[in-house]
């Protein structure tokens, strides 16, 4: 059995460009910053940015460039893809991105009351349109990301 599948919470990098595809397919590019925090042995905080390409197809796309936006936190979840094309210099270049088929926007907009969460997309394989739910208020304590072990 094989797996790819990818998880990563982060920061977009740059504001949303929204396209079409010449047979009028609605597509963007995002870029998302994720951050590794540990102390070293010698007992200091050391930060590293890894930069990720992602992909956005069909209605996950229109929402990205309607609702996203530099500096927004993001959950993105799908596949890893590699591409390669021929440059202009004749040299072969390659591009991993991750096609994003699930997504829930982690920064609440200025309309989002206390205690609502982001709604949710679902653009799994078969589903045409992407399933926007809310999620119930929790009653539990929320777990910062930094708070997490890894």
């Amino acid at each position: 059995m094989d797996l790819n599948k990818v998880q990563i919470i982060g920061r977009i990098t740059q504001d949303i460009e929204l396209r079409q595809t010449p047979n009028g397919q609605s597509v963007t590019t995002l870029s998302i910053a994720t951050n590794r925090n540990w102390t070293d042995g010698a007992g200091m905080k050391q930060e590293q940015a890894e930069f990720h390409n992602v992909v956005l197809w069909a209605k996950l796309a229109e929402i990205a460039g309607q609702y996203l936006a530099k500096g927004r936190r993001v959950y993105i979840e799908w596949r890893l893809q590699t591409r390669s094309w021929e440059a202009q210099d004749g040299s072969k270049r390659y591009r991993t991105e991750i096609i994003g088929e699930n997504m829930i926007m982690l920064d609440g907009n200025s309309s989002d009351t206390p205690g609502n969460n982001s709604p949710k997309m679902d653009n799994t394989p078969g589903n045409d349109t992407p399933a926007i739910k809310k999620s119930a208020p929790k009653q539990e304590e929320e777990i910062s990301v930094e708070d997490l072990p890894f």
